[in-house]
């Protein structure tokens, strides 16, 4: 086996460089997986733009976490898997001991253990995500199909925790990648789906995600615009939050009809402040809640929902790459000079095939 490998090394903000390390061995319960793809995402970037993760990452350290590959090495003590197999392997475990995991919510677990990495020609999955959070894929989805999960994951603990169901009315704020996955889940879920947008170009995709209708923000009054579409212009059941900014945070809770849900899904920067009609909220009985990461359940419920076909992994793609390129990527998403239309970026270390 090869002794040094490719990877891409954050080291500060925009500063990602890929470098010649040492490939990874595997411990006790743990195993190798070589990276059969990875994907870009919005946290990467925000992680990207800022130098550093308050929870995941301090650099210099390796970068990406959305991976699906195969097994080259299993450690002492690892049995669930053996070389060869594809897997995708989460980017975090709990520990289901703490005060939180006891209490069904393994995405605020005390002692939540995170791996990043993905963007190398290998990665070293730590026991406890080998144990808990590493799936085999079928051998008819692709590794960038599977890849997928993770972020997945996250939006349908989002959706579950908004109560949604179907016949229900729901307005979406953005249409980035979690946006445009908000949209076509709850869509398969039967949800009437409104979504707000910025960009021209993000109409058409956003009823390819299964909006029934598309606000574009400029052209008209957002909060106008979106509440006309919902019955009787009263608001709709829910709204979902994905844009992170403190403007976007009061159009959800204008947006929303009496006795709905807002779920402010966003993660804005740390020290960010928002003031909200506290009238509206109390006599509107209005619900406000925020949902952050994934568990093991709705990791395997995103999982089932792109193995069975059902969710539209090959139009989340929109680009492919090789590693050497990852850097270059990242410089391009933070202008968007890589295209209009970009949802995912597919890292292939192998080559793009």
């Amino acid at each position: 086996m090869m002794s040094e490998m490719n990877a891409a090394v954050l080291h500060g903000k925009e500063d990602l460089r890929l470098e010649r390390i040492a490939v990874p061995e595997a411990g006790h319960g743990e195993i190798v997986v070589q990276v059969g793809a990875a994907l870009t995402c919005g946290t990467d970037l925000k992680v990207y733009r800022r130098g550093y993760h308050a929870m995941m990452l301090k650099p210099p350290i390796l970068f990406g976490h959305e991976l699906a590959g195969v097994v080259t090495q299993v450690g002492p003590g690892a049995t669930k898997f053996t070389r060869g197999d594809r897997v995708v392997a989460l980017n975090s475990a709990p520990c289901d001991k703490c005060y939180f995991c006891g209490r069904g919510q393994q995405n605020l677990c005390e002692d939540l253990l995170f791996n990043n990495g993905a963007y190398a020609e290998f990665i070293r999955i730590p026991s406890r995500i080998v144990e808990k959070n590493t799936l085999t894929i079928p051998d008819s989805i692709p590794f960038e199909h599977a890849a997928l999960t993770e972020p997945l994951a996250c939006v349908v603990r989002g959706l579950e925790e908004s109560g949604a169901k179907a016949g229900d009315s729901m307005i979406v704020i953005g249409a980035g990648p979690i946006g445009l996955m908000f949209m076509h889940v709850a869509e398969l879920a039967g949800v009437d789906v409104i979504a707000v947008v910025k960009r021209q170009d993000q109409v058409a995709t956003a009823k390819l995600f299964g909006a029934r209708q598309v606000v574009q923000i400029g052209t008209e009054d957002a909060v106008e615009a979106a509440r006309a579409l919902t019955p009787e212009g009263r608001g709709a059941d829910i709204v979902i939050e994905a844009v992170a900014t403190p403007a976007t945070w009061h159009w959800a809770v204008e947006m929303v009809r009496k006795g709905g849900v807002v779920n402010f899904f966003g993660g804005p920067p740390s020290g960010t402040k928002v003031q909200l009609d506290t009238n509206r909220l109390h006599y509107g009985d209005i619900t406000l809640k925020a949902s952050f990461h994934h568990t093991p359940q709705t990791c395997r419920t995103a999982f089932d929902l792109i193995t069975s076909g059902r969710f539209k992994c090959a139009e989340a793609i929109t680009g492919r790459v090789g590693l050497d390129e990852v850097p270059a990527v990242f410089a391009a998403m933070m202008t968007r000079s890589g295209g209009v239309r970009e949802i995912k970026t597919a890292v292939f270390p192998g080559g793009v095939r």
